[in-house]
């Protein structure tokens, strides 16, 4: 009689490697909620791989006891292309940066995305290079002071989500390194998806950019600083004597100040809907900001479209059932060959 596997624990997901991150950073909090996530997600440690580029992050293959590659600057949705699309099987996660995946990595990242593989991208975004030693990067703020901008920053920053959207990703989340019950949920929808999974983690890089995103990592302040997206549910945040909520006319969110007892939809607050096929009203929600708007958290878009990886196959069987299985070394002696004698 066959032995059933014993079920995984958290422990099973640790390496036996030191972790080596700055005291306080915030990788620890998502590798810690990374780890206790992958046994719910009951797939054997042998089939899970993480692909790493270049960056704090990308120490993370290190510390997963799973497969991975830590991989050159930018390159990893590269190598989690290939990866994937040559083993569908297996569960891919790509590990990356707000450096490493929107400065050298951005064109690679770009085409991983419209190609919607069956993978999961996490980009760790704490708006500066931390491995290099505090660099604006490209999602920090238009003014940013530091060692390649001392007089400030003046260029405009890239928007992760409003990236992936332009893309064409077919999910879209973020969510935050302190929030474990959030980051937890948002990693099980990205995993579940069939597509490419893209999540935006904010992260706190306490050396060189201490403190980016405290407004919406401190439970006191999150509640008015925040826009948790709830599907099927108004975009109201608030204390419960102050809410507020999300207008959008025309594609242009506003703010809508609410009675303590008012129905926001009667107001004309937005009901969230990720499922829109359009990505047009997914884009007005990136375009809310500090400090202005809150900051949305959560599931923008979830949609669905056939994988890269599912139509390629297709490709091959189709091939296959017309020509057979082919023929290596005819192929390489057809056409035009020629010898070459000494």
């Amino acid at each position: 009689m066959a032995i059933a596997p014993a079920a995984l624990k958290s422990k099973d997901f640790v390496s036996n490697q030191d972790v080596r991150w700055c005291p306080g950073c915030g990788d620890y909090s998502i590798l810690k909620n990374i780890q206790k996530v992958m046994p719910e997600l009951g797939v054997p440690k042998e089939n899970v791989v993480f692909v790493s580029g270049i960056g704090c992050s990308s120490r993370f293959p290190y510390y997963m006891n799973t497969y991975g590659f830590h991989t050159i600057h930018g390159r990893a949705p590269a190598f989690a292309t290939g990866i994937k699309a040559s083993h569908p099987d297996l569960s891919v996660w790509v590990v990356t940066g707000d450096g490493d995946g929107l400065s050298i990595g951005g064109n690679h990242l770009l085409h991983t995305i419209r190609r919607n593989l069956d993978l999961q991208l996490l980009l760790f975004n704490n708006r500066v290079y931390g491995l290099t030693k505090g660099q604006y990067s490209p999602t920090s703020r238009t003014g940013m002071h530091s060692k390649s901008s001392p007089q400030g920053s003046i260029d405009y920053p890239i928007d992760p989500i409003s990236f992936a959207l332009g893309a064409g990703a077919t999910f879209v989340a973020r969510t935050i390194d302190v929030d474990a019950p959030h980051l937890q949920e948002i990693l099980h929808r990205a995993h579940q998806h069939p597509g490419t999974a893209f999540v935006e983690i904010l992260q706190n890089c306490v050396v060189y950019n201490d403190n980016e995103w405290l407004e919406v990592e401190d439970r006191k302040t999150r509640v008015s600083a925040a826009l948790a997206l709830h599907n099927g549910e108004p975009l109201v945040f608030g204390p419960k004597e102050a809410r507020r909520g999300i207008r959008i006319r025309d594609g242009v969110p506003s703010i809508v100040h609410l009675e303590p007892d008012e129905n926001p939809e009667s107001a004309g607050v937005a009901v969230h809907n990720e499922a829109h096929e359009s990505p047009s009203y997914a884009f007005a929600l990136a375009t809310l900001a500090r400090p202005d708007f809150p900051l949305p958290i959560g599931v923008f878009r979830a949609v669905e479209k056939p994988t890269y990886e599912s139509m390629l196959q297709a490709q091959i069987d189709d091939a296959l059932a017309a020509r057979g299985p082919g023929d290596l070394a005819a192929l390489l002696h057809s056409g035009d060959t020629w010898t070459v004698e000494s």
